[in-house]
């Protein structure tokens, strides 16, 4: 039997797919259909139906590799023979029908074409039994050469590059030579583990070499410990004749490295587009290559990464379900041969036999204007050997997740965001406050420049501790107020150092010499160290807090509680859809759970409402009063506050007033008829309010529609499909008028922080709207298309938590820095009046502010840098107070030190925010360029200056950042830098401005997602189950799996689903009954209902949004959504599969070198 698959044919990378005929283009926006799903920022989501036809490609054209290469016959050369390089991924030979797959160097005839390189077994998440467990040791600990071994990085998202070529002949040496090879040092490295190598000799690296070859020759660990520069390398080979897989075999441990193969005649795969207009083949599963395994290795999922939407199926179908009946029998399964171990429980699982539900590539593709003859087979990076997200998220979980991390050492790099662990502060942050892109910064400005890594930090001043972390202490100095500095005004800190017998101290930021003041003073100890060291958490914690002084408050006086100002729309819009009533029904019980201090009985902040369509109607709920007043002001054009006394009371006091009040509001307006609405008015409305109770305070603003009533902020719609991918693009993400930059301003200086519920139904203008919301430090909340039915749960649990969050208001934060470097940029939801102080009206407990530092002088290894962020503000009670974060990192001379201490998750949060910020100024594409060249100039100043020679062929990763291609491939196929035809101009600036201030861990879930299978989970255990990565070739037809990036979840549930489970969880009887309406999941009585309820409890409260729950059948039109968020697979917007991207960075790194 002799099966030909063929790979689609992706889209040029960077253009979207033209529209399928036969199917509407699926919208994030637009109108609703009729009972419509919802699209995934809520809207409905109008996706492609199944069954349609797809073009073919023309000939001679394999989609599935990045870039066509020509076939090579491989040559299997070893470079040295000492211990061997991790363990890369299983060999897969093409097998042929009937007979056990050739020993190495025989040829078969060309009547057998190779298979997909993709077969698919059970999905398993194993890793190799003899590999040694790959650590990341804290950098405390002393570097081991080669202790760890390394696994080989993931890659990321893919544009076109230029156009595409004249023939097929021209491109095929694009990836000439990518082999991936490992080179080893040749002495035996001590035992334990470590980071990196020394100084002096390169850090521990994962190589890919690129031969124009797909096969995947892995590598067993062995048992001893590796040497110091382990590379990993993914062959890329192509068989040598078209229609002749090249077999297979699997290398001894000694062979670490791969020569380049000679170029032969076979054409290799490519993703270059079709000839205009060539047509695409029907999507058809083909049958798995026998003994095959697909499977990651084990892991926890990752809180990362959403993306837009990956569909393709293996090494490229279109996501589209298969056409009924093209389902081919099964491939026999060969018995191993003799040559080729036999993977019991190894890497991947054991050898299998292949799964019937599987769906392959296209089958033979018909050739269009010649004779059909066998095409040549198509091979590509086994993506089983590149990095995989969830192993090193699997690995640091189990090598950093049961000790504490004890932050007593300068420059530790902490566990990644997605182990649980627990912090002891011994004097300096937790990562819960501060994560830093790297915690060993170069010495000079220079190698800066050379490695191109951005130093930055992530800083969340108010972020919440887990029950067992003690929150940071309050200090009160009296009326001197906190000792500082004379000179630069840092703050007293675990870093200063006491002089003259502790008279004195010397500032560890700028070096000037400070007084101790009198009742401050105490003696020091034989090491200098004060006597009372442990006794104040200044001296001994990285984290604290001061209680302010009067000279800290505004106009030198103490500032009054705050107030919350709740701003209701009521239009027609929002009192036909029942969120009036519903947010009045909240509002009776939620006012009990206003924030407050610790001990405090109730809370002190006083509350007022505002109801509004063209004009504004203020109502009096004075205690004393037996019902409530209601005021008009119609003149919106000046707005004024109509009453003073009775506005803003106290919850207890008023409680029948209020209780009255909110029962009146959705009666008095249930017949309206008023559509216009005002917006600008109503935030000068709030501002008016709290100047004149001289507080600061929040507005809680509930608004449907484009403000278009004759009013102060008016705007028109101006949203603009045609500007996507032109020039004028970025205007779709600023705002359309200069007004509202104008009143942020206002509303920073007075401490009114608003907050924004948005219920569009259709354009909104988010980008204007935002603007006063971003500037003060709010948040924005945004249910497209809201129902009450389905969206209810989700708009007050997201009510309730912004409600009862912990915030500070009138905020003001400063980085200082010690000699040498200086925060320049920064980025978040705040206001700036000048270059040092970040202005914000309200900071909560979920907001970050990510800080960039550039050189200004030389650093020295001795001293190190440190870094302070002092926050002032006023807390809930209207106490004014300081919280001080200090950390110390260290400083380095030799490049490959800066490598082994870089946090990969941190440096991708930083890159897409400067990324999403760039989109205000520049064209989309060339802020995707510019990402994608820094990145490749990271990786080659590593190559060049770091890694042990070896071929150009080879992809040379530093352990430490080998995912920066698979989550930078997430970032540049985000919605906001490639939006699929169904994303709305909304949802782009929605997604930017939340981004915007999202700290690592939202990040790293949002733009690469969490999936778990839910059939695999274990019902007795409190255990999460094991994640598995995010491509369409991992999912079991037969299995249920549940997606989370941190603002939907989905729960895809495969058609050949037991009845058993779709009883259990859903409590139909067969799949074609399970509802795609449900929003919630039924409450069952057995184990798996209360297992997975469990599992989505766990996984909603880790998160600072509550998610949308999405049900998703396999095969229906839903589905297209859902495989936006499999990251690792081709993006329908263009954006390239992780294996396409990877070569792609590989020759971007190559042309650099070179």
């Amino acid at each position: 039997m002799s099966v030909n698959q063929q790979a689609h044919t992706g889209p040029p990378y960077g253009q979207p797919q033209p529209g399928y005929q036969g199917y509407q283009q699926p919208a994030y926006g637009g109108q609703p259909l009729p009972g419509a799903p919802q699209s995934q920022y809520g809207g409905p989501y109008n996706g492609p139906m199944p069954g349609y036809q797809q073009p073919v490609p023309p000939q001679g054209y394999f989609p599935s590799l990045g870039f066509p290469s020509k076939g090579s016959p491989v040559s299997l050369n070893s470079d040295t023979s000492s211990l061997a390089p991790n363990f890369i991924g299983s060999l897969r030979a093409p097998p042929t029908s009937g007979a056990p797959p050739p020993a190495s160097g025989a040829s078969l005839p060309s009547g057998h074409p190779g298979y997909n390189q993709f077969g698919h077994g059970d999905v398993q998440n194993g890793i190799p039994a003899s590999a040694a467990s790959m650590q990341r040791p804290p950098t405390s600990q002393p570097f081991l050469p080669g202790s760890a071994p390394t696994p080989v990085s993931q890659p990321a998202t893919f544009q076109q590059y230029g156009h595409p070529p004249a023939s097929v002949q021209q491109l095929s040496n694009h990836m000439a030579g990518m082999t991936i090879a490992s080179t080893t040092a040749s002495a035996p490295p001590p035992a334990g583990l470590g980071y990196g190598p020394p100084t002096s000799a390169p850090p521990v690296s994962g190589i890919f070499t690129a031969t124009g070859s797909g096969l995947y020759t892995p590598y067993t660990a062995s048992p001893g410990p590796p040497p110091t520069t382990v590379s990993q390398g993914l062959p890329l080979a192509q068989p040598p004749f078209p229609g002749q897989p090249t077999p297979t075999q699997r290398l001894p441990t000694q062979v670490p490295g791969f020569a380049p193969p000679p170029p032969s005649t076979g054409i290799g795969p490519s993703s270059y587009p079709p000839a205009t207009g060539a047509p695409r083949p029907p999507t058809m599963p083909g049958p798995p290559l026998p003994g095959q395994t697909l499977a990651g290795p084990p892991a926890s999922q990752p809180n990362h990464v959403s993306s837009p939407p990956p569909p393709s199926t293996m090494s490229g179908p279109h996501p589209g379900p298969p056409m009924g009946g093209l389902h081919g029998p099964p491939p026999p399964t060969h018995p191993p041969q003799p040559g080729y171990q036999m993977q019991q429980n190894g890497p991947f699982g054991q050898v299998r036999g292949p799964q019937p539900n599987y769906g392959g590539a296209y089958p033979g593709t018909p050739n269009y204007g010649t004779q059909p003859g066998p095409p040549a087979p198509q091979k590509r990076l086994d993506p089983d050997s590149i990095p995989s997200p969830i192993q090193v998220i699997e690995d640091d979980r189990n090598n950093r997740g049961s000790e504490p991390f004890v932050t007593g050492v300068r420059g530790q790099v902490p566990p990644l965001v997605t182990t649980n662990f627990v912090v002891k502060d011994q004097g300096n942050a937790s990562p819960r406050y501060i994560r830093c892109t790297s915690y060993n910064i170069p010495c000079t400005s220079d190698m800066a420049k050379q490695s191109q890594v951005p130093l930055a930090a992530v800083i969340k001043p108010l972020a919440t501790l887990p029950p067992e972390e003690t929150l940071p202490y309050l200090v009160d100095h009296g009326e001197s107020g906190p000792v500082r500095c004379n000179r630069c005004k840092a703050y007293m800190c675990p870093f200063m150092q006491f002089i003259e017998g502790g008279r004195r101290f010397q500032c560890c930021f700028c070096s000037c010499v400070t007084e101790v003041p009198p009742h401050y003073f105490q003696h020091l100890d034989h090491t200098g160290k004060r006597v009372d060291f442990y006794d104040r958490p200044e001296l001994s914690l990285g984290s604290y807090e001061f209680l302010a002084t009067v000279d800290y408050c505004k106009n030198n006086k103490f500032p009054s509680p705050p107030a919350f100002i709740f701003m209701i729309d009521v239009s027609y819009n929002a009192m036909k859809s029942g969120l009036v009533k519903l947010i009045c029904e909240e509002l009776k019980s939620l006012l009990d759970y206003l924030p407050r201090e610790g001990n405090m009985e109730e809370s002190a902040i006083r509350v007022g409402f505002v109801t509004y369509n063209k004009v504004l109607h203020f109502y009096n709920v004075k205690s004393s009063l037996a019902q409530p007043q209601m005021m008009v002001v119609s003149d919106v054009a000046d707005m004024f506050v109509p009453l003073l006394d009775g506005f803003l009371v106290n919850v207890n006091e008023s409680r029948t007033v209020i209780a009255s009040l909110l029962d009146q509001i959705p009666e008095m307006f249930a017949d309206t008829r008023e559509t216009e609405t005002v917006f600008a008015p109503v935030i000068q409305a709030g501002l008016e309010a709290l100047k004149a109770a001289e507080c600061a305070g929040k507005l809680f603003i509930f608004h449907t529609s484009l403000p278009i009533a004759e009013a102060p902020g008016k705007l028109k719609n101006r949203d603009d499909k045609k500007l996507i991918n032109t020039d004028k693009e970025k205007t779709l993400f600023q705002p359309q008028t200069s007004f509202y930059n104008n009143l942020a301003k206002d509303c920073v200086a007075q401490g009114c922080c608003v907050d924004l519920f948005l219920f569009p139904n259709q354009y909104l203008d988010v980008a204007t709207l935002g603007v006063v919301t971003y500037q003060t430090g709010g948040s924005i909340y945004k249910y497209a298309y809201f129902q009450l039915e389905t969206d209810q749960d989700r708009f007050l649990n997201d009510l309730r938590r912004d409600v009862q969050k912990e915030v500070g208001f009138d905020a003001v934060m400063r980085v200082r820095t010690s000699t040498g470097i200086r925060a320049t940029d920064f980025f978040g939801a705040f206001y700036m009046s000048n270059t040092t102080d970040v202005e914000m009206a309200g900071l909560d407990c979920d907001k970050t502010i990510t800080v960039e530092f550039k050189h200004d002088d030389k650093l020295s290894e001795d001293s190190g840098a440190l870094l302070q962020c002092a926050l002032l503000y006023t807390s809930c009670a209207g106490q004014r107070r300081l919280r001080i974060h200090n950390l110390s990192l260290n400083c380095c001379t030799q490049l490959a030190d800066l490598y082994r201490n870089c946090e990969t998750d941190t440096l991708i949060n930083y890159l897409a925010k400067y990324a999403y910020r760039g989109v205000l100024s520049s064209p989309v594409k060339t802020v995707r360029d510019a990402l994608i060249n820094q990145c490749a100039q990271i990786l080659a100043c590593y190559r060049k200056n770091c890694a042990s020679p070896s071929s150009a062929g080879q992809l040379i990763l530093p352990e430490c950042m080998k995912l920066l291609p698979v989550y930078l491939n997430c970032v540049l196929k985000s919605d906001v830098l490639q939006p699929g035809l169904e994303v709305t101009t909304d949802d782009r600036a929605y997604i930017r401005q939340l981004v915007t201030s999202m700290d690592v861990a939202e990040t790293n879930v949002f733009f690469y997602p969490r999936l778990l299978s839910l059939t695999k989970a274990d019902v007795d255990s409190d255990a999460l189950p094991a994640a598995i990565r995010n491509s369409e070739e991992r999912l079991s037809r037969g299995d249920i799996y549940l997606l989370e990036n941190g603002l939907n979840i989905f729960v895809w549930v495969g058609v050949n689903v037991q009845q058993s489970f779709i009883q259990n969880l859903f409590g139909v009887s067969s799949f074609s009954q399970i509802s795609n309406a449900l929003s919630t999941l039924p409450v069952l009585e057995n184990p798996f209902s209360k297992k997975v309820r469990s599992i989505i409890d766990t996984i909603q409260a880790q998160r600072s949004r509550y998610m949308k729950l999405i049900i998703v059948k396999q095969e229906d039109k839903l589905e297209m959504l859902f495989k936006h968020f499999l990251v690792e697979d081709k993006s329908l917007s263009g954006g390239a599969s992780y294996v396409d991207f990877l070569c792609h960075m590989h020759k971007e790194i190559r042309q650099l070198l070179s």
